[in-house]
């Protein structure tokens, strides 16, 4: 991979982290329209972290105020009614269902998903699905307003990014929207929730790099990648979540359709090859 190839990579990874459009969806794109070869899983994962970090420092007031919170009500039974300290618990909850589909399915999802046919796929789908979501959702409840079932619901939600095309932010965004959280509610309750998935699955990763799943990708390469996908994040989600308090998500909506109708089209001239 040149050092242009991994500026590029990273500057998607950055843009498309936090906004509703798949990055593992746009890191596999993204190479086949430009001719270039599948970075793989691995590639994905581990500059994921570059975003995480912006995640991490972005809302670390938040983060170390939860932390400190469920700390303290492991030693003390009275403070686990602290918002904080339950947040810290619906954060843990909610990512066990992507840690456990995630092994199970690891050799499908970096092989079989990767598909661009079933990335078309996804985009419009769930393209669709975020649309519906918009147009059923109350928007009453706001972040403190998370409870067991719901962080239970949305991690759920989170498990179905493990598919390309798919989007974190936009099956877990929508999953809020569902359950009657307003768009910047369920956009920070996501970004929260993406951290020790990401994070745990970048560091597992880090194997594989320069193996067959990480398409040969060497160090440099993956740590300039990682370092612009860091600072174009920080960008994105701070845009992001402003956005979402005067807009809907319907321009993402577009966005996924048009895009997925433009692979099908390309794929079926041949323009380019599915796997």
């Amino acid at each position: 991979m040149s050092t242009l190839e991994a500026i590029i990579l990273g500057i998607v990874q950055g843009l498309t982290e936090f906004l509703p459009v798949s990055s593992s969806g746009h890191l596999r794109i993204v190479p086949a329209l430009f001719g270039w070869d599948d970075p793989g899983t691995a590639f994905t994962a581990v500059i994921q972290l570059g975003t995480m970090a912006a995640v991490v420092i972005y809302f670390w007031k938040d983060l170390w105020r939860i932390t400190v919170a469920w700390l303290t009500s492991l030693r003390d039974p009275a403070k686990r009614s602290d918002p904080d300290a339950r947040m810290g618990w619906y954060l843990i909850v909610a990512t066990i269902p992507i840690g456990i589909l995630g092994l199970l399915f690891k050799d499908q999802i970096e092989s079989g998903a990767r598909d661009l046919r079933l990335i078309a796929g996804t985009l419009i789908v769930m393209g669709l699905v975020l649309l519906y979501a918009e147009k059923v959702a109350t928007r009453r409840k706001e972040l403190d307003d998370v409870d067991t079932r719901d962080g239970v619901a949305i991690g759920l939600a989170q498990s179905l990014a493990l598919v390309p095309g798919v989007s974190r932010s936009g099956s877990t965004i929508s999953a809020g929207l569902f359950l009657g959280y307003t768009r910047e509610a369920a956009a920070r309750f996501s970004f929260l929730l993406s951290i020790p998935a990401v994070v745990l699955s970048g560091l597992f990763s880090l194997k594989d790099l320069g193996s067959n799943e990480g398409a040969s990708v060497g160090a440099l390469p993956t740590a300039i990648a990682t370092a612009v996908s860091f600072g174009v994040g920080y960008l994105a989600i701070a845009w992001f979540l402003k956005y979402l308090t005067s807009h809907s998500t319907k321009v993402f909506v577009v966005y996924r359709v048009a895009l997925g109708l433009l692979l099908i089209g390309l794929l079926l001239g041949n323009v380019i090859d599915a796997r």
